[in-house]
């Protein structure tokens, strides 16, 4: 019972309808038949009987080769994976007092994220009564967004979230 549950298609013995709208294996109608004809035919031909869509009235089922239907789909979502593009979010914290030579270091190693094409979420942790400076905090994320502007694109602005404030860039995309 666990198969059902993971790939939720039920097969031959599995189907609970009275009748099924049938379709043979090579895609033609053949009407609304009960489950055990539906079933027979099935076997005749030595291949399974799928429900496709359970949810109408009457269910349709079809007859087809069971193993290979899974294995196609199977084939279909390695490729679609395969094409896929996954996007990282490094993150880059600062102070609102940062020295110029940490701010350089920080902001090379933006640069090294970017050009890997991942997202940076540079944040900036107010500390004790750093808090009440938050204009001190945005300017620094500003200037750092200013240094990156010829290789990424602010995703999302300064913004605050308890004590931190922090904003995203993420890397230019060529649009051709």
């Amino acid at each position: 019972m666990s198969k059902i549950a993971k790939d939720q298609t039920i097969i031959n013995d599995r189907i609970r309808a009275k009748e099924v709208r049938l379709i043979a294996q090579d895609g033609e109608q053949l009407g609304v038949k009960p489950t055990k004809e539906a079933m027979e035919m099935a076997e005749r031909v030595e291949l399974d009987l799928v429900l496709v869509a359970p949810k109408a009235k009457p269910p349709v089922a079809r007859i087809m080769d069971y193993g290979k239907y899974k294995y196609e789909q199977q084939k279909k979502d390695k490729e679609a994976r395969k094409k896929q593009k996954t996007i990282n979010v490094k993150e880059i914290r600062l102070s609102p007092t940062i020295e110029e030579h940490d701010f350089n270091t920080k902001l090379k190693n933006a640069k090294k994220f970017i050009a890997k094409e991942d997202k940076v979420k540079v944040s900036i942790r107010f500390r004790g009564r750093a808090i009440t400076h938050k204009d001190i905090g945005r300017k620094v994320l500003e200037r750092f967004a200013e240094e990156l502007k010829d290789v990424a694109t602010v995703e999302q602005r300064p913004k605050m979230e308890g004590r931190s404030m922090f904003l995203v860039v993420a890397p230019i995309t060529e649009t051709k």
